[in-house]
């Protein structure tokens, strides 16, 4: 997966980015360290907002933190608490396993004060991060903190899980007790009886449409093979023992 590869809610990701030369701006506060951003532009251009090309990183640990700050990716080298107005350091993210919760296309692309304007938007929470910690508890909501792939920031992620990848979204399936479901993100299966009373797919599953319309015989062979053995439950316990966290609010 590329700096802008293709994202998809669910998805288990390791995201990192070069530590880059840059200075500190400001007094250090107790949450928060401020830099001056290394990879944008100032669009000077903008009627949307005024940018002085500073980025407020967020800082702290412990119980007392603000779920923004926890969330923040970004590190300096040295450690905020090392630092003064002035300092030269570095910013850039260590490897960091997060999920996506949310993805967004600009188009146009967003306008923002600073260039490249971003024309995606993903949303991603850090390992171990709990959802009670953001504002209506959700993970389809795309609480967490937000990235900009393509944007100028030299991300480099790597897929360590797709959940349900052999499927897309909008596919309509058949389980093993023969209920029709859709598929709608790999937590997210509506049952076509409407009966689904916390229910899932049971495995194995048979591929009916794709898109709206009858499915290659191909992609109900891929359907299936993937499905043969194993279950929802243990897609489950795979997705949670990489990201700490739960597929459900």
């Amino acid at each position: 997966m590329t700096d802008a590869g293709e994202f998809r809610v669910g998805d288990v990701l390791s995201v990192a980015c070069p530590f880059t030369v840059t200075r500190v701006e400001r007094d250090v506060t107790w949450d928060h360290v401020s830099v001056r951003w290394p990879w944008w532009d100032i669009d000077s251009d903008s009627e949307f907002a005024q940018w002085n090309g500073i980025v407020a990183l967020g800082v702290g640990s412990g119980e007392h933190v603000a779920p923004e700050v926890k969330a923040e990716l970004f590190r300096t080298d040295p450690p905020p608490e090392q630092l003064k107005a002035g300092d030269v350091c570095q910013v850039g993210v260590p490897p960091t396993v997060v999920h996506v919760t949310a993805v967004d296309h600009h188009d146009p692309p967003l306008e923002t004060p600073w260039l490249p304007h971003p024309t995606q938007t993903v949303t991603v929470l850090r390992r171990g991060l709990p959802y009670r910690e953001f504002p209506d508890e959700s993970h389809l909501d795309g609480s967490g903190y937000t990235i900009h792939p393509g944007d100028g920031i030299p991300f480099v992620f790597e897929l360590l899980m797709r959940p349900y990848s052999f499927l897309q979204v909008g596919d309509e399936v058949a389980d093993a007790v023969g209920r029709a479901w859709r598929f709608d993100g790999p937590w997210c299966w509506t049952a076509f009886d409407r009966e689904s009373d916390g229910a899932v797919p049971e495995w194995p599953l048979v591929l009916l449409t794709r898109a709206g319309t009858p499915c290659f015989v191909q992609d109900a062979e891929a359907v299936a093979a993937s499905t043969v053995s194993r279950s929802h439950e243990e897609t489950v316990r795979d997705w949670m023992s990489l990201t700490e966290a739960s597929p459900t609010p």
